[in-house]
């Protein structure tokens, strides 16, 4: 399969009649984020199952023709591990290309293996072991290699090659509806759409905290999305997350106070004090239920709960998928405490259909 670099109008122009047609495109991009809040895009490449294209962003192209191709109605969209692919398409273009087909949902579901890498499953379709030796290639940089737009290439060549078993094995087994599901679900755009009064819940030692210091880390939390955003940066570098629990833990009323603590480098402190101290202030003001609470199961629950672990991960390996993937032990614990409330995928659809229904009945 040719292998293109497309950096020019006319050279993208050439392509799109052809996707626009075609039964299917695999598409996966190249990106960096290491110095900023979102994702710089350097490629996207592009396969129809006869030409292999790296189209350049950074070329200056208005990507707006081929983003038309993408979100058109029909064929299907082909990615591996698609989430952070397609977190860049909704910022594009405000929504996911679709129908989508994500190759490692689809591995899952045909018993290949939990959250299988795309090298793994291609040496295990189709037996071709990847070089991975320029998966660190600074894809900003210009001119790239021929040997570097080969590997990106290589991403969507292969998808290519896999998509159709995986297409026929789905089909086979009466599972191809499952997938159809998942994916519908990966690629709703409110996934990808930050929320600052939200991001308290990317905290992962806030059950740890009183109630007061959980709504001033939350507060922090939002006012560091929201800067990060601003100056598109990386959240660490505006608020680290030791930073956030310290300051939710000591809550200072001063910036002298805040000084002391020695949280903040001395350029933030002097840029940001005065505001921390006062969101500080004002957060430590609330008097609410705290926002997580640590489960904590008697002797009957855990028993509960156990007999639910071992029913689902029976069904998981009857029908020979990863237990995680029909039924996460988080999802297995809500349905054991909040029975029907309960609000985790195993209640809905197909889970619900091969496995929910009966651990819900079990555990009432």
């Amino acid at each position: 399969m040719p292998t293109h670099f497309v950096d020019t109008q006319a050279a993208l122009g050439e392509f799109l009649p052809r996707w626009k047609a075609a039964p299917f495109l695999a598409l996966d991009t190249e990106f960096i984020r290491e110095q900023t809040y979102f994702p710089q895009l350097c490629l996207i490449q592009v396969g129809d199952g006869q030409d292999a294209v790296c189209v350049d962003p950074l070329a200056g192209l208005d990507l707006q023709p081929l983003l038309d191709v993408l979100n058109a109605a029909g064929s299907e969209r082909v990615f591996h591990a698609a989430g952070q692919d397609l977190e860049i398409f909704v910022r594009l273009a405000g929504r996911s290309p679709e129908p989508l087909f994500d190759t490692q949902v689809a591995a899952g579901l045909l018993g290949y293996g939990e959250q299988l890498g795309y090298a793994g499953l291609i040496d295990k379709l189709i037996g071709v072991k990847l070089d991975k030796s320029l998966s660190r290639t600074d894809w900003a940089r210009r001119p790239l290699t021929a040997p570097e737009i080969a590997y990106a290439a290589d991403d969507v060549r292969h998808l290519a090659d896999v998509y159709p078993r995986l297409l026929r094995e789905l089909e086979e087994r009466g599972r191809l509806a499952w997938l159809r599901e998942d994916c519908a679900a990966m690629a709703d755009p409110a996934r990808y759409r930050i929320s600052p009064e939200t991001e308290w819940k990317r905290l992962k030692g806030l059950v740890r905290m009183d109630a007061k210091a959980q709504h001033v880390a939350a507060k922090l939390a939002a006012w560091r999305e929201v800067l990060a955003e601003q100056r598109d940066r990386p959240r660490r570098w505006i608020l680290a997350d030791e930073a956030v629990y310290l300051l939710a833990e000591r809550r200072p009323q001063t910036l002298g106070q805040l000084a002391d603590l020695q949280a903040l480098p001395p350029k933030s402190l002097e840029r940001h004090g005065e505001a921390l101290v006062e969101l500080i202030t004002r957060s430590a003001a609330i008097d609410a239920p705290p926002l997580q609470v640590e489960a904590r199961s008697d002797d009957a629950e855990k028993q509960r709960i156990k007999r639910l672990l071992d029913r689902a991960r029976a069904i998981a390996t009857e029908l020979g998928i990863p237990s995680s993937l029909l039924a996460p032990r988080a999802d297995v614990e809500a349905l054991a405490i909040n029975r029907e409330a309960a609000q985790i995928p195993l209640l809905r659809g197909w889970r619900r259909e091969v496995a929910g229904a009966e651990l819900l009945a079990l555990a009432t």
